[in-house]
């Protein structure tokens, strides 16, 4: 995916939080939800199903080029409907 590029916290995030990258870009291409906050950063939720259906979060900031993936987690907040 090269319109994208990991901030280092967000490889750190990855690599702390045992999240793959194929996860990342599951949750980007085929998201279960996508929204724009405040601050014009794009919000990707996906239900990972390797992980219980628990909804993995990835922020991008779309008008960087390349688009940067600022941070990922698991959010407790949001649980999958599957």
């Amino acid at each position: 995916m090269t319109d994208y590029v990991f901030t280092k916290h967000a490889a750190d995030m990855m690599e702390e939080r045992n999240i793959s990258e194929a996860w990342v870009w599951e949750a980007i291409n085929e998201s279960d939800e996508i929204f724009t906050s405040e601050d014009g950063n794009l919000h990707f939720t996906k239900a990972i199903t390797e992980r219980e259906n628990r909804v993995l979060h990835v922020v991008v900031n779309p008008s960087a080029s390349p688009k940067r993936i600022v941070t990922l987690f698991f959010d407790r907040r949001l649980r999958s409907k599957k």
